[in-house]
């Protein structure tokens, strides 16, 4: 199985700690990173946009992504957040591992 990175933007930090915290407590997610202080300009509804954000980045396994997506768009502020989804080519194996360990459905855990 191929494991994930998903960038998220959020309006502040606790904004995006508190999305990261669900995803990790729902296996949606084996790591959440935050980093705050981030300057995000972009366009929206036509004019140029100057704000400060949060960076979420969170740790997921390729079978898993399409239900984070969905419960990171159900807990964002954002009418149109960013999640965009990035695989791993390689790196640590016993890491990108514990990754898959970690956001196996609590169905498939054995005792």
């Amino acid at each position: 199985m191929a494991q994930m990175l998903l960038y998220v933007t959020a309006g502040d930090a606790e904004g995006a700690a508190r999305i990261g915290r669900v995803l990790v407590e729902e296996r949606l997610a084996a790591c959440a990173n935050v980093i705050p202080g981030v300057r995000s300009i972009y366009r929206w509804e036509g004019a140029v946009q100057d704000e400060d954000e949060a960076v979420l980045i969170c740790k997921t396994d390729a079978s898993r992504l399409e239900a984070a997506t969905a419960r990171i768009k159900a807990l964002h502020a954002y009418e149109l957040p960013c999640v965009v989804a990035l695989r791993l080519e390689g790196g640590n194996a016993e890491f990108l591992d514990w990754i898959t360990r970690e956001t196996r459905p609590p169905a498939d855990e054995k005792g």
